[in-house]
C-alpha cells in the first residue's frame, strides 16, 4: 500500500522488531499468573478503557475469579511519574495517567498499577513488596500489545468499526501505529463502537473486509490468511447517565436544553451524535488526546458559558479525571460541569456469553 511506500524505513523497521522477536532473537516472557491484553494497533481510539472494565465486571462476577486478587497494569499514558506505581482511590492523573485513575475509582477492590515496563510490572504485582497486600491472581493487561518482551496468555487486539485497520494507513499518513499483518496474531478480534442494531449481514462483510475467512456469526470464529483460527465479536458504546464532577455542580444544569462539550480524546464523533439528539451543542471544544487542561482553556470555555448562563456544560469520563486535578477550575464551570460515563457492552448475548468463556479461562 501507499504507506509502505512513502513510508518504508519506518515499516521496515517495524518488520524488523517484530522479526526479532517472532524467531526468538530476543527473548519473551509471561507472567507467573494468567494475563488478558487489551490492546490495538491503532494510535487511539478504540475504546480500551471500556473493553478493560467490561473484563472486570466479566472477572468480579465469575465464580471462577471474583474472590481472587485481580490486577490491572497499565503503562500510564503521559503520566509525570516513572517507575511501578500502585494507583490509589484518591490517585492523581497527572502521576498516574487519567485511565488508571478512572479504572480504581470504579473498581476499588482491583489493585491497578502502573510500570512502563510491564515485566518488572508483573512481577511487582506478584511479588507485592508491602506484607498486607496479597500478590494478584490475575492480570489485565492494558495497552501491552506493542510490548513483545511480555507474552499475554490471551491477547484481544480492538478495532474501531467506524476507522477499520484495513483501509489505514501507519502514522503519520494515517492512524497505524503497527503492521496490518500484527492484527493475525491476536487471539480474539474486538471491533468496537457498532451500531448496537448491526446484523449479522454487516458483520460477515466487516470480517471480510479485514482479510477474515470462513466467519460465522454463531460460534463467533474466523480465520486468519495465515490459516490460525481466531475469536471475533462485535462490541458497542453505551452512555450512562450524567454524573457531577465536582461537590458543587449543580444538578438542575442538567436539564438544560443547550450544552457545551468539551473533549481531549481521540475521536468524539459519536459522543457528538449521542449528545446533538438531546441537546442543542453550542460550542464542542475538541483538544487532544490525553491533553492537560490549562487556566486558558477554561476561560475560552467560559465565554462561551458567560453568553449562555443556563448551558451545561459536559466532558468524557476520562477528561473528567485530569479535570479534577487542573487548578484553577473556575467556579462558574464547576457549577455545571458533568461527566458521562460509558460501557463497552457486545452486540449479543451470544458473543458476550462466547467472549467470557475465553476471559476466565484465558
Amino acid at each position: 500500500m501507499l504507506d509502505t511506500v512513502l513510508l518504508f524505513p519506518y515499516w521496515l523497521a517495524l518488520k524488523w522488531r517484530h522479526r526479532r522477536y517472532d524467531t526468538g532473537k530476543v527473548s519473551i516472557e509471561r507472567a507467573e499468573v494468567p494475563t488478558v491484553c487489551v490492546g490495538n494497533i491503532t494510535a487511539g481510539g478504540t475504546g480500551k478503557t471500556p473493553h478493560v472494565e467490561l473484563i472486570l465486571r466479566l472477572l468480579l462476577n465469575s465464580d471462577e475469579w471474583a474472590m481472587r486478587n485481580i490486577a490491572v497494569l497499565s503503562r500510564g499514558y503521559r503520566r509525570k511519574g516513572s517507575g511501578f506505581a500502585e494507583v490509589e482511590l484518591n490517585g492523581s492523573a497527572l502521576l498516574c495517567g487519567d485511565e488508571p485513575v478512572q479504572i480504581k475509582k470504579k473498581f476499588p477492590v482491583v489493585r491497578v498499577a502502573v510500570d512502563a515496563d510491564r515485566v518488572d510490572g508483573c512481577r511487582r504485582l506478584c511479588h507485592p513488596d508491602a506484607k498486607d497486600v496479597p500478590p494478584a491472581d490475575f492480570i489485565v493487561l492494558d495497552d501491552a500489545f506493542q510490548y513483545r518482551r511480555l507474552r499475554a496468555d490471551l491477547n484481544i487486539v480492538l478495532v474501531d468499526f467506524n476507522r477499520p485497520v484495513h483501509t489505514d494507513l501507519l502514522l503519520p499518513l494515517g492512524r497505524l501505529r503497527d503492521l496490518r499483518e500484527r492484527l493475525w496474531e491476536a487471539d480474539v478480534i474486538v471491533v468496537t463502537k457498532c451500531r448496537e442494531t448491526l446484523d449479522e449481514t454487516e458483520k460477515e462483510e466487516f470480517a471480510a473486509q479485514m482479510g477474515l475467512l470462513e466467519y460465522d456469526c454463531y460460534d463467533h470464529l474466523a480465520t486468519t490468511p495465515t490459516g490460525k483460527r481466531i475469536w471475533v465479536y462485535f462490541t458497542c458504546i453505551q452512555y450512562e447517565a450524567c454524573e457531577p464532577l465536582f461537590e458543587e455542580s449543580n444538578p438542575r444544569f442538567i436539564y438544560s436544553k443547550k450544552a457545551v462539550l468539551m473533549t481531549g480524546i481521540a475521536r468524539n464523533a459519536l459522543l457528538c451524535d449521542h449528545l446533538g439528539a438531546r441537546y442543542e451543542l453550542l460550542r464542542v471544544f475538541d483538544f487532544p488526546d490525553h491533553h492537560r487542561f490549562t487556566r486558558l482553556d477554561f476561560a475560552r470555555i467560559l465565554a462561551v458559558v458567560r453568553r449562555h448562563p443556563t448551558a451545561v456544560v459536559l466532558t468524557t469520563e476520562k477528561d473528567a479525571q485530569r479535570i479534577a486535578n487542573a487548578p484553577d477550575v473556575p467556579q462558574m464551570l464547576r457549577e455545571r460541569l458533568f461527566y458521562l460515563p460509558i460501557r463497552a457492552e457486545f452486540v449479543t448475548p451470544s458473543e458476550r456469553s462466547s467472549f467470557r468463556a475465553r476471559i476466565v479461562r484465558p
